[in-house]
């Protein structure tokens, strides 16, 4: 008897009807410059259909979601990883300046379930419409024996544009520059093998939710502050903290003194850090401590920088200024 493809573990019919789930959701973040629909080989993105641009640059940035999928698997909720995937991607490609244009997904699994693909899927293109950016295609793996029953992998690819004199580099940061932060929502995708030791997230299901919370997409807000003030350097504070990522978008030559009582975390970090026992040094290292975003602008536009991200429906503070030295020291 001849032996099936299903029998060695890949259900095509499965993969069929996960593609057929998903054209909706795809279509529901179309945008200017999109060319066909889902079903080719590749995704088509006509630039000069897009609109206005007089010098553009493409930027791309690539992430996945790491261990946090692990609260997903064991809560059965799959929707908000698939907003986390878009939120490392895109949030990485706005600290250059650049609008989001389109996203594509990869979705690996051991036997492929189409209700919980589906959820990640309706997550992705959650996000994508909070960020403005097209669902333009991805890619749905089943690799039997490869992963855990129940389990997959995620990993994304967002492609955005920026005007070249427009570009965010960090040219023009000079000492004294005010550093407002950006609210974070949570850990976002970020210390989750440290959090998973440490707490109780297995027996305590609003915990479990709690760290389920999805990554805040900053990608409207910037373009709003950008529009209010000079914005000269933006830094995404993902894995590293505040003081592996503010220094990244800085010159050689000056450092960032950040006064710690501008804000407070939210109190999850707290529980990390007596849960541990996590030192203050490792919790900064490890954890955005409730800072998603940190943006560089003029002293004395601080307030309106503040004013406009708060009317874009963020919390934003002004958390410190940038002084001749390296790296970040704590006021």
């Amino acid at each position: 008897m001849s032996v099936t493809y299903r029998e060695a573990g890949v259900d095509i019919d499965a993969g069929d009807d996960v593609v057929r789930r998903i054209g909706p959701l795809a279509r529901s973040t179309h945008r200017p410059g999109v060319l066909g629909g889902l079903g080719g080989f590749a995704g088509l993105f006509a630039l000069g259909d897009a609109g206005r641009w007089r010098d553009p640059v493409l930027v791309s940035a690539t992430d996945g979601v790491g261990t946090k999928l692990e609260l997903a698997f064991h809560t059965g909720e799959h929707h908000t990883v698939g907003i986390d995937l878009v939120a490392m991607c895109v949030n990485d490609l706005i600290t250059c300046g650049a609008e989001p244009l389109f996203f594509l997904d990869y979705f690996a699994t051991g036997r492929l379930a189409p209700d919980q693909a589906e959820a990640v899927i309706a997550g992705i293109a959650g996000g994508c419409r909070q960020a403005g950016c097209a669902l333009l295609g991805g890619e749905t793996a089943e690799l039997p024996g490869f992963y855990a029953a129940g389990k997959y992998d995620l990993a994304g690819f967002a492609v955005g544009v920026v005007e070249r004199d427009r570009i965010l580099d960090g040219r023009e940061v000079v000492a004294g520059d005010a550093v407002i932060g950006v609210a974070s929502s949570g850990l976002h995708s970020n210390g989750y093998s440290l959090a998973r030791r440490v707490l109780p997230w297995e027996s305590d299901a609003d915990l479990a939710a709690e760290l389920l919370t999805p990554t805040r997409i900053y990608a409207r807000a910037v373009k709003a502050l950008r529009e209010a003030v000079p914005v000269r350097a933006m830094a995404h504070i993902t894995g590293g903290g505040l003081p592996g990522n503010l220094p990244r978008v800085l010159p050689v030559g000056l450092g960032a003194r950040l006064d710690a009582a501008a804000w407070t975390p939210p109190p999850i970090f707290g529980r990390i850090a007596s849960a541990g026992p996590v030192d203050e040094d490792e919790m900064r290292r490890t954890f955005n401590l409730g800072v998603g975003l940190c943006a560089v602008v003029p002293a004395d536009r601080a307030a309106v920088a503040v004013e406009a991200l708060g009317a874009a429906g963020e919390r934003a503070f002004v958390m410190g200024r940038l002084e001749p030295g390296a790296g970040v020291t704590w006021a």
